[in-house]
């Protein structure tokens, strides 16, 4: 039964993209299990995770984020996620997965229903974009 819970859990060693590794193995350090995680924090967190090559570090602050932010900026943070993710699959060389996460993203950041949250800067904001886009963010989430 231990061997159950165990898989169970979020205590499977993963590499430096996420991916999982054989039990037992030494995994890279992930991001530490939080309830909730302050917008400035998270961005902050998740800019500095893009910056050393960390793009799945970068997705699971920004999913915590979402997943504790107020009802009214959820969108927002699970499109921010979902880029990230792209960012992720991009690095795992899954161009297509990238692509199509990038895409979902863009639309619903772009779409007039999606409000930046009022405490993220307009230069956090853009900062954020660029970096999960791998610098080259779509036309249309351009400043």
């Amino acid at each position: 039964m231990a061997e159950i819970n165990r898989r169970l859990s979020n205590t499977r060693p993963r590499d430096e993209l996420g991916r999982p590794l054989p039990w037992g193995s030494t995994g890279f350090p992930q991001v530490p299990e939080r309830d909730h995680i302050a917008t400035d924090l998270a961005i902050n967190e998740a800019l500095t995770y893009l910056a050393k090559g960390y793009p799945f570090h970068a997705h699971e602050v920004l999913e915590q984020r979402w997943r504790s932010c107020p009802e009214a900026e959820r969108t927002y943070w699970r499109a921010m996620a979902q880029a990230a993710a792209a960012a992720t699959q991009a690095a795992r060389v899954n161009i297509v997965g990238a692509q199509r996460l990038w895409t979902r993203a863009a639309d619903t950041i772009c779409s007039p229903d999606t409000a930046v949250p009022a405490d993220v800067s307009v230069r956090l904001h853009h900062e954020l974009i660029h970096q999960l886009w791998l610098g080259d963010p779509p036309v249309s989430l351009r400043p």
